[in-house]
């Protein structure tokens, strides 16, 4: 065998660790970049009224599985002008996406109450979507559920800074159905 070769595969074995980091927070990044690209082409750039609302939020994904739990943010998207009164409460449509650090990826619509307590609003929601594995959790399917409960104050006008807990499920759709539990910090704007 050329030594080279053997150099080569010694250097490799003992910087493989550090280039998995790399490679990981390079993935990141690029999420990171994409999401505030994304959004910097979606948002409105000169509305009068301020009917749409994003949410910006980052957190612990999978938090109660301690071999998988990993950090995520992500982007979620209201138009206001499609809110409907109902007889659960204020119903408006949401839809977004979710990175995990592991390269994971969830996006996602649905559906989202809102009721306001004054200052403090409470917004459950139900959005199916679909889940790219990455190198994450298996969740046993490509179709997943989120429920989730979002709890917020009116800080300014037209800010919102708020905690939300979501879990995400296949409802049996899978061989397998671990699910996901996850924790976030969010902070909602209207545009």
């Amino acid at each position: 065998m050329d030594i080279t070769v053997i150099v080569i595969f010694a250097w490799w074995c003992n910087n493989k660790e550090k280039i998995e980091i790399k490679i990981k927070i390079n993935n990141l990044l690029k999420k990171v970049i994409l999401t505030v690209i994304l959004g910097a082409f979606i948002l409105p750039v000169n509305s009068e009224e301020k009917n749409t609302e994003y949410s910006f939020y980052t957190g612990k994904f999978d938090f109660s599985d301690e071999g998988k739990v990993t950090s995520l943010i992500g982007i979620q998207h209201q138009n206001e002008e499609l809110n409907r009164d109902t007889f659960l409460g204020n119903i408006s449509p949401v839809t977004g996406v979710m990175f995990m650090q592991n390269s994971a990826s969830y996006v996602y619509t649905g559906i989202q109450a809102q009721y306001k307590l004054g200052k403090l609003n409470f917004n459950p929601s139900f959005t199916p979507g679909l889940y790219g594995e990455g190198n994450g959790k298996n969740l046993g399917h490509i179709v997943e559920f989120k429920s989730e409960l979002q709890l917020t104050v009116d800080f300014f006008e037209n800010s919102e800074f708020g905690l939300k807990y979501n879990h995400i499920s296949n409802a049996n759709l899978g061989d397998k159905n671990p699910g996901a539990n996850s924790y976030m910090l969010n902070f909602l704007k209207r545009f």
